[in-house]
């Protein structure tokens, strides 16, 4: 069986948690590997620092609904009769659509003349047109909007409801109401993640966020730049689980009881619960914290063991949390290794019957 077992390579899904152990530090391999403990957990539950600074958060609300010279308006104008000064035949309402505002801040609307925008509200200017129609129509109404143009704007992108531009008005001046004008988010909100440029600045927070943290419901600004993107975190399951894939994250935090959950749990005729190890190169601060060691220099190869049979294997499974781009892998039981060996020679013993039953067959057949 031995002679066996040295001549071919039986198949397996990885490596066994003898091999494992061998190419650590301690046995002159180039890895750390360490069983998972309560201050394992603490030191490595580290996860990506979302959210605005201080000079994002502080900044006041603009005043975003004073035209200035640039703006783009459009206008709606009923009148009290059906032949009116302005609307066609069959109706009593016009639109001027994309009235520009010029340089010296003034717009001109037919039979209420050249009236000065910039400065006002939208508010203001609609009272000015009404004034002046009223005293050659009566009882109009006018409704004045502030469109998308050399005005203060910002620009959406990525997986939003609506991408494109939207001026900054009253109702839309903070980054939340804004995005809720652009229809939202096109993904999951719990892996959306927004990003504001805003100059040379580039910073991200979680879309959740906005709402659980009034903090971060910043003020926009002109200019502004939102893209929405979805987490693009992700991390790998190998050997003894339900399924070998690479699986993206669903929330912002996942541990890792909830990483092989999402891959259907150790195989139950397989998986060996002593061996579950998590794979992961480890940033030089949080790798000194966890081996209470000052000398080591960059990130550093660590393999963590979680020992699912101890007392206490769930509880710490379920506190250590999983990163981008760890690789979870479960070995397989002795016992499986061992099936293997037996299936290996019994197999190789019954063809070897077989082929001295066709011989002796053959012979007595001569």
């Amino acid at each position: 069986m031995a002679a066996l077992v040295a001549g071919c390579g039986l198949p397996r899904g990885g490596p066994t948690k003898r091999e494992i152990f061998a190419g650590s530090v301690q046995n002159e391999g180039d890895a750390f590997v360490l069983a998972v403990n309560d201050r394992v957990t603490r030191a490595t539950a580290v996860q990506p620092a979302l959210g605005f600074s201080d000079a994002f958060r502080s900044a006041g609300v603009l005043g975003s609904d004073t035209i200035r010279p640039g703006d783009t308006l459009g206008l709606t104008i009923w009148e009290n009769v059906d032949d009116g000064l302005l609307s066609s035949e069959g109706t009593n309402f016009t639109t001027l659509e994309e009235v520009q505002v010029d340089g010296s801040g003034f717009i001109f609307v037919p039979y209420a003349g050249r009236i000065r925008a910039a400065g006002n509200t939208p508010e203001a200017v609609r009272r000015i047109v009404t004034e002046r129609l009223a005293e050659q129509t009566p009882d109009p109404q006018v409704a004045v909007r502030r469109l998308a143009g050399d005005g203060a704007s910002v620009s959406i992108s990525g997986v939003a409801g609506g991408p494109g531009v939207y001026p900054i008005e009253r109702p839309t001046r903070t980054l939340s109401a804004m995005l809720a004008a652009a229809g939202g988010v096109a993904v999951a909100p719990e892996v959306a993640q927004v990003t504001v440029v805003r100059g040379d600045r580039r910073e991200t927070v979680w879309y959740q966020d906005l709402f659980e943290d009034p903090r971060f419901d910043i003020a926009l600004r002109d200019g502004d730049r939102i893209l929405i993107e979805e987490d693009s975190r992700a991390f790998t399951v190998l050997g003894a689980t339900g399924a070998q894939a690479q699986v993206p994250f669903e929330r912002q935090t996942l541990s890792a009881v909830e990483a092989l959950a999402r891959v259907g749990g150790l195989q139950t005729a397989a998986a060996d619960p002593t061996g579950v190890f998590v794979f992961r190169n480890e940033p030089e601060a949080i790798a000194r914290q966890v081996l209470a060691r000052d000398d080591l220099i960059g990130a550093q190869r660590m393999i963590y063991v979680l020992d699912l049979t101890q007392p206490n294997g769930m509880f710490l499974a379920r506190d250590f949390l999983i990163r981008d781009s760890d690789t979870l892998y479960v070995t397989e039981a002795p016992f499986t290794q061992w099936s293997r060996v037996i299936s290996a020679f019994t197999g190789t013993l019954g063809t070897v019957s077989q082929v001295d039953s066709a011989a002796s067959a053959i012979s007595g057949d001569e």
